[in-house]
């Protein structure tokens, strides 16, 4: 505190700068506040403009259904046939509907109330006077109804809405041209705060700026200190990357070796099997001529074991070795990608993807849905992978549709600043929980109803191969309304990016 008193109390050049940062900073909280303060009344004044057209809306809504109820009503009255009567029946229920919230819309609003209340009182008054009307056409009595519309009555009530209706608007018209007023002053007065804020911000960075000149030696001997730092850790990198590779082409040999070796067993076993299968057939044959010839020879539970525990079992090993098959034929894709090398080419995205699209017409066409193909922006990348990706997400697209609504798939994409082109693939199908988002792109998970076909290998593949590409993969969904998957690639592919450098 001392040192501070002291400070304050001595001429110097750095009290002179801390003072002037002070004032400016002040000054531009002030600016800033104030900034504030019109923004929300311009947010207000924008409330109540929205408020005036809802009014509006909701009288004139009010209006229209009075005009279709009265046109229904009449031409039924001259015509007798009932279809004319439909405009007069919908008006007739959406009519209470639209004054109550015409009623609320003017609530709390002296202004607007009286005219409100005697539009909606009219309101009333002439859809009991068209229910008079109508009642007295049903009954037959053509010439009483005609009467009654005679007495102009109808007329008059109409008239006294649209005269509501026209006051309505008058009141609003006038609010709107003061608020309108009240919001070009207040852009005015956000103009000039915001240039003045301009001014400080400048006077700001002009002495930070000589501040900043003092350091200017230390700030480059931290730099040059920095750079060999820097030096250092790129090495580091290069070699932990060079490391990682190694073990990554490893793990790939590791499951391909594995995944090739648990074939031999399994060809085994689905040999066997057949053999098992063949083998209770004829056991069957067998039992079936012991029933013919000696009845009661047979025992009931080695005919039960041949003819039901038998299958069974058969069949339940079937199931099990088909589900491994598939498995390690799904593990060997995985390998094989990873150590495929890539080829970078010239894409044509376009055609890539509508070829896709075709290719699976007949089961759009079978579900009722659309593949629409946007303009893609086209890409230099490896021409399988990608084939791949968007083949997997189309058909996954497809496979997921929601047979409530019909279905639509809408392929998109555009080029992004810094060297990056975004597609996004969007579906309105079932969609996915924002807590499995992450986890349907690990291998052997699948989320919601099981009830397509599927190991959970496909997107864990489309982000293995995304990733080789230099890219990423997001998933933007919710349950009911479908789904976007959003690929980021770079526009030219190289060895570096993909991971794929020698």
């Amino acid at each position: 505190m001392p040192a501070l008193i002291r400070f304050a109390r001595t001429p110097s050049i750095g009290r002179s700068i801390v003072s002037l940062l002070a004032g400016a900073i002040l000054l531009l909280l002030a600016v800033n506040i104030a900034t504030f303060v019109m923004i929300q009344r311009t947010a207000a004044f924008n409330d109540q403009v929205e408020r005036s057209q809802q009014v509006r809306r909701a009288a004139r809504t009010l209006l229209i259904s009075m005009i279709d109820a009265e046109t229904g009503q009449r031409g039924y009255l001259l015509t007798g046939r009932q279809d004319f009567l439909e405009p007069y029946t919908r008006a007739e229920t959406a009519a209470p509907v639209q004054m109550e919230a015409l009623e609320e819309l003017a609530a709390g609003d002296p202004e607007l109330r009286p005219h409100v209340e005697s539009m909606v009182e009219r309101g009333r008054d002439k859809l009991a006077e068209l229910e008079r009307v109508s009642a007295l056409a049903r009954t037959g009595r053509n010439g009483e109804a005609l009467r009654l519309v005679q007495t102009g009555q109808g007329k008059a009530l109409m008239d006294r809405i649209r005269a509501d209706v026209a006051a309505i608007d008058e009141i609003e018209n006038v609010r709107l041209e003061s608020r309108t007023l009240q919001s070009e002053r207040g852009s005015r007065l956000t103009l000039w705060a915001n240039a003045f804020a301009g001014l400080l911000i400048v006077l700001l960075a002009g002495i930070m700026i000589w501040l900043v000149r003092r350091y200017v030696e230390e700030i480059q001997t931290a730099r040059d200190t920095l750079d060999r730092l820097n030096a250092g850790l790129e090495s580091q990198v290069r070699e932990r990357t060079a490391q990682l590779t190694r073990a990554n082409d490893e793990i790939q040999r590791f499951a391909y070796i594995v995944s090739h070796d648990l074939r031999a067993p399994l060809v085994n076993i689905m040999g066997y099997t057949s053999e098992l299968e063949q083998a209770g057939q004829v056991l069957d044959r067998q039992l079936a001529r012991i029933e013919t010839d000696a009845p009661k020879a047979l025992d009931a539970e080695a005919a039960t074991a041949v003819r039901e525990d038998v299958p069974e079992a058969i069949g339940f090993i079937r199931a099990s070795t088909g589900k491994m098959d598939r498995l390690i034929n799904a593990i060997l894709k995985l390998s094989r990608e990873g150590r495929r090398a890539l080829l970078p080419e010239l894409l044509d995205m376009t055609a890539m993807a509508q070829g896709i699209a075709d290719s699976v017409r007949h089961q759009t066409g079978e579900a009722g849905a659309e593949i629409v193909v946007e303009p893609l922006p086209r890409l230099e990348s490896d021409r399988l992978s990608m084939e791949q990706v968007f083949g997997n997400l189309i058909d996954n697209a497809v496979k997921y549709l929601d047979l409530a609504r019909p279905g639509r798939i809408v392929v998109s994409g555009e080029d992004e600043p810094g060297g990056w082109v975004v597609y996004r693939i969007a579906d309105n199908g079932r969609g996915v929980s924002p807590r499995d988002h992450e986890r349907i792109f690990e291998l052997f998970r699948r989320s919601g109803k099981q009830d397509r076909p599927g190991e959970g290998l496909g997107l864990a593949f489309v982000r293995n191969s995304v990733r080789r590409l230099g890219g990423e993969i997001t998933v933007e969904s919710e349950l009911g309304k479908g789904s976007t998957f959003v690929l980021k690639f770079p526009t030219r592919l190289t060895l570096e990016e993909s991971g794929e450098a020698a």
